[in-house]
């Protein structure tokens, strides 16, 4: 699980076996954890997170774009169609 990030009490990391998939992004500070599509950026599902939270989160994510989409394909490889 390549960590990507750190804000505050978030980790923003992706698992390594999730390529087959768009680029996105897994955010958790502890118990909770939510799924993110990068590009366009929107929730993908939440576990445990608030509204107030996935505000930031998202906020975070638009702040940081380039970097996350730049790891991703270093990772990764280009980023798959969603369709």
């Amino acid at each position: 699980m390549p960590t990507v990030l750190r804000i505050g009490p978030y980790r923003f990391f992706f698992y390594s076996n999730e390529n087959n998939e768009p680029a996105h992004i897994h955010v958790r500070p502890s118990d909770s954890e939510a799924k993110f599509w990068l590009d366009p950026t929107r929730l993908v599902w939440n576990k445990g997170f608030n509204e107030r939270e996935i505000g930031q989160i998202l906020d975070h994510l638009r702040s940081n774009l380039p970097l996350l989409l730049t790891r991703w394909t270093e990772y990764f490889g280009e980023a798959h169609d969603e369709s």
